[in-house]
């Protein structure tokens, strides 16, 4: 009996371990207790440091209040089906999961399963921008073809560019890393305060001078244009997920306290008010 049990505890940990989606148990306090080999892959963490660590660290800014309303509808019992939310990657790339999870009342604990739908994701994104484009004149294409790849971005998995990066560019890899940190940096900061060269230095570990001089020599602009360029980009973002309606929620999320500004910025650049694309 006792073998029995052996083999039985041994085939499941084979298939805990082989299985591509990825399997996460955590406690009832969002605490990781045990993870499969594919979450280690898919996040870009080894499992020493994933292990043990809080589920709120990885969850994407925008979507942790969401995702603690849905845990606490596991710790009240009720099982998760087709839940959505974003991740961060530890290089800083974006990470869409679909999950189902369980939760165990009496260990307090919860067995959730996740699927990578990033691809599919990237591509219902890029149809709608593709559908929003469609509505532009001629003269408004004109103004967006300087920045075509803000608008729309190649999202071919294989692409390691920032996705408000041009492709074509010639940026080294360990270049196109630094330009990544530098875009999650803004992630984070985007709605919650003032983005400045001192915050940016101090995240970035440099100077103010040596991101500004960085910056210039990876992409010829200043890191001001870089962080308009990027919180533009997450205004697309945005507007493509039609999650969110209304000029305010676009303007938060972009990083803009000031729906007036935003509003006159994106209609400068773009030359289209942005309740036209709502």
């Amino acid at each position: 009996m006792r073998n029995k049990t052996q083999m039985v505890q041994f085939d499941l940990e084979y298939f805990f371990d082989l299985l591509p989606d990825l399997l996460f148990i955590a406690g009832y306090d969002g605490y990781l207790k045990k993870i499969n080999p594919a979450v280690s892959k898919t996040l870009g963490y080894s499992s020493e440091e994933l292990l043990g660590s809080h589920i709120d660290t990885l969850v994407h800014p925008e979507d942790k209040e969401l995702t603690a309303r849905k845990r606490e509808q596991l710790r009240k019992g009720e099982t998760l089906f087709q839940f959505e939310n974003r991740y961060l990657r530890k290089d800083g790339a974006v990470i869409w999961l679909l999950w189902t999870a369980v939760p165990v009342i009496r260990d307090q604990i919860i067995f959730a399963i996740a699927k990578d739908i990033t691809d599919k994701k990237s591509i219902e994104q890029q149809e709608t921008i593709s559908t929003l484009l469609g509505k532009l004149n001629t003269e408004q294409m004109k103004r967006f073809s300087a920045d075509l790849d803000i608008v729309q971005p190649a999202f071919v998995s294989n692409n390691s560019n920032p996705k408000w990066l041009d492709s074509t560019s010639a940026v080294s890899q360990a270049d196109q890393l630094w330009l990544k940190r530098f875009e999650s940096v803004v992630r984070n900061y985007a709605g919650k305060s003032e983005i400045n060269l001192r915050i940016l230095s101090a995240d970035m570990a440099v100077s103010e001078r040596q991101l500004f001089r960085q910056v210039k020599r990876i992409m010829g602009i200043t890191p001001n244009q870089l962080v308009r360029m990027i919180r533009l980009h997450l205004a697309w973002e945005a507007i493509a997920s039609r999650k969110y309606r209304t000029l305010s929620e676009i303007s938060r999320i972009a990083g803009y306290h000031s729906n007036t500004y935003f509003k006159k910025l994106f209609s400068q650049v773009y030359g289209i008010e942005v309740s036209e694309l709502l």
